[in-house]
């Protein structure tokens, strides 16, 4: 027999070790539940919806609104919910628990006067940007049948750094940037306020909190000139080295190849680390964004759909 019921303290072993034999291809640690779930600001345990066979987690489902502003200066987001991930183990497939429990989840949600729910792009500590169809085929048809759409599908991407080199029309290109007044430096400790209200007010919320957290100056790169006009950086989710961004250029500077020497420059100093690659979760395949990685050598090694339920 099953029982659903909301998460109670002495599930969390359990629920991750469901969750590495439920999405191999994405697996977890119990570090990353405590510090990115349990201790989340806006985490309720009656939105975990934790399916129980002999006692032993065999999946769950994961709903949360905000109880807290993602960013000084921005609201609840008052309509609008997320269900980070959901799982069931293989051997508890096929007998609808997984409906039941997206199904509790979105109840939850719902009575909470939440007229749009996400799959999955909760920040800060969302799992994947969306649903990958080709790992997860069987997820995406549920969460069709539930009436979730697809909003947008970014791409994941890595680029390789064994043997990298920056390119030597880069080197011209910052020469040429630089004698016309642009700079291209780690920013000095009292600069960083700035440098995350700009991230924060022409980018995301987000990015301005990944700064925040971030505590290694040398691991960002600024570009000014009179003021900020773009960064990038590495090392800013959950610590891991490889992992590149958050990354922008200031609208009114795009065309200027500011954007292309940001991510050479901060490439080189994670060759300079010893990192054999740099990858990310989240670009737009056919965006200008996604246009400069695929030019600097990176290739898109998932795809994601972001989906959305709407009952307004």
């Amino acid at each position: 027999m099953v029982t659903v019921r909301a998460f109670v303290s002495g599930d969390e072993t359990s629920l991750v070790d469901a969750w590495n034999r439920s999405m191999p291809g994405d697996p977890t640690t119990s570090g990353w539940f405590r510090d990115c779930v349990l201790l989340d600001p806006n985490f309720d345990p009656e939105g975990l919806r934790v399916a129980v066979a002999d006692g032993r987690v065999a999946g769950c489902a994961y709903a949360v609104r905000r109880l807290v502003p993602l960013a000084p200066g921005t609201d609840l987001e008052p309509d609008t919910g997320w269900i980070p991930f959901f799982f069931v183990v293989p051997g508890h497939r096929g007998g609808g628990l997984g409906r039941r429990l997206v199904t509790e989840a979105l109840a939850f949600l719902e009575g909470l006067g939440r007229t749009k729910v996400d799959f999955s792009s909760y920040t800060p500590n969302y799992v994947l940007p969306g649903i990958d169809v080709e790992l997860y085929p069987d997820a995406y048809r549920l969460l069709e049948g539930l009436g979730f759409r697809t909003l947008y599908s970014p791409v994941a991407m890595d680029g390789t750094l064994v043997g990298y080199r920056t390119p030597a029309e880069v080197h011209a290109l910052r020469a040429e940037r630089e004698a016309a007044g642009y700079a291209f430096r780690s920013p000095a400790v009292g600069e960083l306020p700035e440098l995350i209200r700009y991230a924060a007010d022409v980018f995301n919320p987000d990015w301005g909190e990944a700064i925040r957290r971030h505590h290694d100056p040398e691991r960002i790169v600024i570009a000014t000139k009179e003021h900020l006009v773009g960064f990038a950086l590495y090392a800013a989710y959950r610590g891991i080295p490889e992992r590149f961004g958050p990354f922008g250029v200031d609208p009114g500077q795009r065309g200027t190849g500011l954007g292309k020497i940001l991510l050479h420059l901060t490439m080189t100093r994670m060759r300079a680390e010893g990192l054999h690659s740099a990858w990310f979760l989240w670009t737009g395949e056919t965006s200008p964004a996604g246009r400069l990685y695929t030019k600097a050598g990176y290739t898109i090694t998932r795809r994601f759909h972001v989906m959305r339920r709407s009952t307004a």
